[in-house]
């Protein structure tokens, strides 16, 4: 097997919620198990240290800059040290301007499958806000297209609050243009589960039917997308799994399950044949 790059993402559900402690604790022990590349953590404190805490030592952390009044917020993390290029404002309308955390951050990072940019997406949350939705994928997209000339790969992670028929994820997905922009991001759930719904905010969950959302349907909204050349994407999706999406001990940790997914230097790059004979 080639060169290969764990990430994952995870909305924490952070102190303001109940049984914090044992979560907390239950989330750090996974996180360190799973040892991943690439971390991106939502609804998590991002100024006291918690990051750190959680994910163990040797990462390196770049918190969104803005936070909720109680310092939540969003975090992405890399094992090897990384660079920031760019952080968006997403609160693209005034009702989006009630999320203060509400952005996509954008770094650059040399991992063992080559320069990889890397992109923490938090876009608005709202049930209604899917018009929002649109136009921060389209901001995003449109920022990494720009950015992604020296890299080579670009992946991105976090809670889309959207479902994978929701137009901002079909636009991610390739299956729809937005103001004559179109790109095509491999969603690594569906690469390796075409036909499992996949959820990962579910009502069987007691922190969900317990939160301010308990009438909700269960859906897929936390992902793991990677960025397609003109041939497909760069990088082979080996698997992907939720994490935490059963109680341990009787503690569920959050309300969201996490994504992981293991990213694969394919044997032939797109646009290029397979050197092992046919047959």
């Amino acid at each position: 097997m080639g060169a290969s790059l764990r990430v994952l993402t995870m909305n924490v559900l952070g102190p303001a919620n109940p049984d914090w402690e044992r979560r907390s604790a239950l989330i750090g022990e996974t996180l360190r198990r799973l040892d991943s590349d690439v971390v991106a953590l939502q609804e998590v404190p991002v100024a006291d240290g918690t990051v750190e805490e959680l994910l163990g030592p040797g990462y390196t952390v770049t918190p969104f800059s803005r936070a909720a009044d109680d310092g939540v917020g969003g975090a992405l993390a890399t094992r090897a040290p990384h660079r920031v290029v760019g952080e968006i404002d997403q609160r693209c309308t005034p009702r989006a301007r009630d999320f203060a955390w509400c952005a996509t951050l954008v770094v650059e990072v040399d991992t063992a499958v080559g320069r990889t940019l890397v992109a923490h997406h938090k876009p608005s949350w709202h049930f209604g806000y899917e018009y929002e939705r649109e136009r921060q994928a389209l901001t995003a997209a449109r920022a990494l297209e720009r950015l992604a000339g020296g890299a080579d790969h670009v992946v991105v992670l976090g809670d889309f609050d959207a479902t994978p028929d929701a137009a901002s994820m079909r636009f991610w997905r390739g299956r729809a243009s937005l103001e004559g922009t179109s790109v095509c991001f491999q969603d690594a759930w569906e690469a390796v589960h075409p036909d499992d719904p996949g959820c990962t905010f579910d009502a069987r969950n007691p922190l969900v039917r317990a939160g301010e959302v308990a009438t909700a349907v269960s859906r897929r909204i936390d992902a793991v997308l990677v960025r397609s050349g003109i041939h497909g994407p760069t990088l082979q999706v080996r698997s992907c799994a939720r994490v935490l999406d059963e109680p341990v001990g009787g503690v569920w940790a959050s309300d969201h399950f996490g994504v992981v997914a293991d990213l694969d230097e394919p044997a032939s790059p797109p646009g290029s044949w397979d050197p092992q004979p046919i047959g």
